[in-house]
Order: structure tokens, then C-alpha cells, then sequence
């Protein structure tokens, strides 16, 4: 693996998860495959799980870690090719990308969408330009339209307590005061038209995902009529994609409730976190037995470490062929 900022960068979904399962059973197996690497994270958003759980997978790994909240310590980029540079700019990314990969072995980067221009977000600019400048290989922490480790994350913990073959996994959109990206929703999406599973997706009207992304998905706008026989409801909110950005709704009916979860063939919940409880979701329901909101949670770590361990794989032949 050259680089992580999306689902198709997997060769194999069914193969990772399984590694990272025995990665999760035995996390030290690998500590002297990152001695003497390091990786630099670079955060233009907040974070809690990505940034704890990245730095603990590569710790695992035996890296050393370097982290900075680039939005409020560094100086403001510039992305734009051939800008005269008489803003609030105070440094190109060409420089800065090259510069930062001189001090690590793995560069990853965190950025939220704007919300505001949806082709400058869609064209994923901070991304990548650091994919297009740096020399050492780039993981996304989530961008502006994905969030790859969370998917990896999702489908590893489907595969720890799915009881059948193929079950049912329904993607369902749940109110929120404030716009959200799409990018969760979005690797989900991806991640689950890679795994053997029933997949549903259900929203109101107007929350619909791009039509490149949820092609060949079925879509209920019956939110109870989705949810039934459902293994597992997977709840998210994001932003209208057609009317970009913009909150059409905060439709309190679409919460997760238990009564809604009695329609489900005993579903587990789950959610990437954080959520805002009875907003989102029920208490009942979040704090249930089926709820699997903290161990998806502690799965951010062995998605992260499989995918550092993939790329410490291939770094030094990668270096080589730089250096040549």
C-alpha cells in the first residue's frame, strides 16, 4: 500500500480486516517493523478518536509520532497554482508538503469539508495537493468527501459480530442541528459495496448522497419500512448534497429510537462518535447491550494500525525508487 486517503487504495477488504482482527489480538507483533520510523500528523480540524487512536496504532508499531494542529500552530497555506501571494497566505503547499516529508516516513492529514463551494470540496484541494507534493506516502485522517479509516473501522467491527452470511445493514440518516459533511456516509457507502452484506440506505427526501457514490444502492425514504429485519443500523447525519451544505431538516421522527430498533432483527447499533444523545439517538438505544459505539470506537486503532503496517511494508523500496 502506497498511500491511504480512500477505500480503493485496499487491495483486498476481506484479507485487511482479517489482519487487523489478528492485529487487535496481538497489537506488539509488528514493533520492529516501525523502529526508526516516524509519522507526522498534521490536523487542520479537531479530533479525538482519529488522532488518539492513529497515534496509539502507530505507537503499537514501534514509530515514533509527531503531531500538529496546523489550523492553529502553522502558518495558513496557500493551494491555489500560480496566486499572488498578497493574503492571508503565508506559505505554498509545495513548500510546506516537501518540507514536512524531509521529517517523516508517513504524512497524515485531517480536513473537514467547507460546506460552502461543493466542486472545491469534491475535488478534495488540501488533500491533494499533499498527495501531489509530498514524497513520502499520505494517509487521510478524513477529508473533505471521505473518511477511510472510519469505513475500515465499520466493516471490521461488522465482520467481528455479523451471525450470518450476508446480513442487512442499514445506513440511516438522523437530524442534527448543524451541517455536516458527507464524508463518513460516503465511505461507508464504498466500504459497504465491497463487503457481502444486504445494504439499505434511508434518508428524507433531498438528503440524498452524489449519485456516483450511492449508484446501484437501494434507497428507502421509509425510514421503519428500511429498518425492517435489519443486523445492524449504522446512523450518521450529513448535509444536503443538491442544495449543498444546507440543513432542509432537523425532523425529530428520524431519531433512532428503541421503538424504532423493535422493528430490526435485534440490530446492533452503531455510530462513529461523537453523538449528540436524543438528538441523534435515543438514550435506550445508545446504551444498550446491542449499542457497539465504544468497541467501534476502540476499532479505530487496529483499522489505523493494519493500514500503517501495510505501508511500512512497502516504504522502503517506495524510498528507493524516490531517491533514484
Amino acid at each position: 500500500m502506497k498511500k491511504y486517503t480512500s477505500i480503493s487504495d485496499i487491495a483486498s477488504l476481506s484479507s485487511i480486516i482479517d489482519e487487523a482482527i489478528h492485529l487487535k489480538k496481538n497489537p506488539y507483533d509488528f514493533q520492529s517493523l516501525g523502529k526508526n520510523k516516524t509519522i507526522a500528523m498534521l490536523f487542520f480540524n479537531p479530533s479525538l478518536r482519529t488522532r488518539l487512536s492513529t497515534q496509539k496504532a502507530a505507537l503499537n508499531l514501534g514509530m515514533q509520532v509527531m503531531i500538529m494542529n496546523i489550523s492553529n500552530d502553522g502558518w495558513t497555506l496557500e493551494f491555489e497554482d500560480g496566486t499572488i501571494m498578497k493574503n492571508s497566505a503565508a506559505e505554498h503547499v509545495k513548500e510546506a508538503a516537501q518540507v514536512v516529508s524531509q521529517y517523516c516516513d508517513i504524512l497524515a492529514i485531517r480536513t473537514f469539508a467547507g460546506l460552502v463551494d461543493r466542486e472545491e470540496d469534491y475535488n478534495e484541494k488540501v488533500m491533494n495537493a499533499f498527495v501531489k507534493y509530498a514524497t513520502v506516502p499520505i494517509v487521510s485522517l478524513e477529508s473533505a468527501i471521505g473518511h477511510p479509516l472510519q469505513a475500515l473501522t465499520d466493516a471490521i467491527t461488522i465482520k467481528e459480530h455479523q451471525k450470518i452470511a450476508k446480513p442487512k445493514v442499514v445506513l440511516s440518516w438522523a437530524p442534527h442541528p448543524k451541517a455536516l459533511p458527507q464524508a463518513v456516509a460516503n465511505s461507508f457507502v464504498n466500504v459497504m459495496k465491497l463487503s457481502e452484506v444486504d445494504f439499505v440506505i434511508t434518508h428524507p427526501y433531498g438528503y440524498e448522497l452524489s449519485s456516483e457514490i450511492t449508484n446501484g444502492i437501494t434507497i428507502e425514504y421509509n425510514q421503519d419500512k428500511a429498518f425492517e429485519n435489519a443486523n445492524f443500523i449504522y446512523t450518521k447525519n450529513w448535509s444536503a448534497f443538491t442544495d449543498y451544505g444546507k440543513v432542509l431538516t432537523i425532523d425529530s421522527n428520524w431519531m433512532i429510537t428503541e421503538k424504532k430498533m423493535q422493528l430490526t432483527n435485534n440490530a446492533k447499533f452503531m455510530h462513529c462518535l461523537p453523538v449528540r444523545r436524543n438528538v441523534i439517538v435515543e438514550d435506550a438505544v445508545i446504551d444498550s447491550e446491542n449499542s457497539l459505539v465504544i468497541e467501534q470506537s476502540n476499532n479505530r486503532t487496529f483499522a489505523a494500525q493494519i493500514v500503517l503496517k501495510k505501508i511500512l511494508e512497502t516504504i522502503n523500496p517506495l524510498l528507493e525508487r524516490v531517491i533514484s
